[in-house]
């Protein structure tokens, strides 16, 4: 038996690395992204390329999107030549992009309609947990279409979550991007006042990672901080979307996220003064410009 034709649409920071994995797995790849970089270093790797969506789902048996937001979503499915336009009965569809909840179900209901089952699968891990297959996958939809999807998310993550239904993956990832928006928060004011106290925030670092305080945002993005290394594995403008995605989840839900949106307005005024492309360790120099001192410097 054949292995079946993967699609994929979206090729940015996250993307690219995920589609070059199911090409090294020996999965037949269809490809297609809005810049043309990506496209022609995995087509010449052995990707076909596809000129839209439509097409993408024409020639896939399984459709993966990684996409930045809800409206590229959306219009990547339901656009003149999206994906609805071209996708066949019985096609999986799986969306990694990290968008609303509320947008995920209306999808999915449109794919039922056409036969197919549709995942949401957003990932965490970033642009390093891309490049290494190491990323935590949350998943929602059926069983039957996870276990469908399973390979796949086996060539591209390591710890594999079927969360629940249609959107639990959304959720779940809208809970790790208040955890880790908040711990790179924390771990900002941290190092920035120990630096202001007159201490060495590295050995601050250091003795903390001992302690309960320790985490892999303190770990990763502490040493970033530390090095001034802001070269975007996810972008602040990226978080800051998610954040807001949580809090409009949250009041749905009647849930109050008082810290999410503190958090969110830090990195709305980090995205307002030209900064929304750093890294989101880059959240330090926000607490940095308050406080009058920079982590590097004397």
């Amino acid at each position: 038996m054949s292995s079946p034709v993967i699609g994929f649409i979206g090729l940015g920071i996250m993307g690219k690395p995920m589609a070059r994995h199911l090409l090294k797995a020996g999965c037949p790849l269809v490809i297609h992204n809005r810049s043309r970089a990506a496209v022609d270093e995995l087509a010449k790797e052995g990707a076909q390329v596809a000129g839209t969506s439509q097409e993408v789902a024409a020639r896939s048996d399984i459709v993966i999107t990684m996409l930045p937001d809800s409206p590229d979503v959306e219009l990547v499915y339901a656009g003149e030549q999206g994906i609805f336009a071209g996708v066949k009965q019985g096609t999986l569809l799986i969306d990694m992009s990290s968008i609303s909840p509320v947008v995920t179900r209306r999808l999915t209901l449109e794919a039922e309609k056409r036969g197919c089952d549709m995942l949401d699968a957003p990932v965490s891990g970033g642009e390093a947990g891309a490049i290494s297959a190491s990323l935590s996958i949350m998943i929602g939809g059926k069983d039957a279409a996870v276990e469908r999807a399973m390979p796949i998310f086996q060539a591209l993550g390591k710890n594999i979550v079927h969360v629940g239904d249609a959107g639990a993956g959304q959720v779940a990832k809208a809970a790790n991007q208040i955890v880790v928006g908040i711990t790179i928060a924390a771990v900002s004011e941290a190092l920035v006042l120990a630096k202001k106290a007159g201490v060495d925030p590295a050995k601050v670092r250091q003795v903390l990672l001992g302690g309960f305080a320790q985490s892999k945002i303190l770990d990763a993005h502490g040493q970033k901080m530390l090095e001034r290394n802001f070269k975007p594995g996810f972008r602040i403008r990226l978080h800051e979307k998610d954040l807001k995605i949580a809090l409009a989840t949250g009041s749905e839900y009647g849930v109050p996220l008082f810290v999410t949106g503190l958090v969110a307005q830090m990195m709305a005024a980090m995205k307002s003064t030209g900064r929304g492309d750093l890294d989101h360790s880059g959240l330090v120099t926000f607490v940095e410009e308050m406080a009058k001192i920079e982590l590097g410097r004397q």
